[in-house]
């Protein structure tokens, strides 16, 4: 098993409470919404856990779907990735009481995440 597996997805939504229900209905998904984060979140066993990001029209486009990948050190991974042709979209941030996240583009313009948890 590799040390750096999808753990996240996220599904682009106009409305992420409604995309939610949708999901949770069709596939019977746990839907839990946070407040604190205005974000929507599913369960879907024995997969990867993912949520709902809100349409921006400038990070976030309808259709847009974004992977996380697992790595123990996001700063280590971000300059490789960055060695090796790929862009910092958004540097590491923290999601508090979860752990940190980053975005970043490869050569080919494909937007991936990276994801640490606290645990990690």
């Amino acid at each position: 098993m590799s040390e750096h597996p999808i753990v996240h997805i996220e599904l682009s939504a106009d409305d992420p409470k409604a995309a939610g229900k949708f999901y949770g209905e069709v596939f019977g998904w746990d839907i839990e919404y946070m407040p604190e984060m205005d974000y929507v979140t599913f369960g879907a066993k024995p997969g990867p856990a993912g949520g709902f990001n809100v349409v921006d029209n400038q990070m976030t486009k309808a259709g847009d779907v974004l992977i996380y990948i697992q790595t123990g050190d996001i700063e280590t991974t971000l300059n490789k990735i960055e060695s090796l042709g790929g862009q910092t979209l958004l540097p590491k941030t923290e999601i508090p009481t979860i752990g940190w996240f980053a975005v970043f583009t490869d050569p080919t313009g494909n937007r991936v995440g990276l994801f640490t948890g606290l645990e990690s």
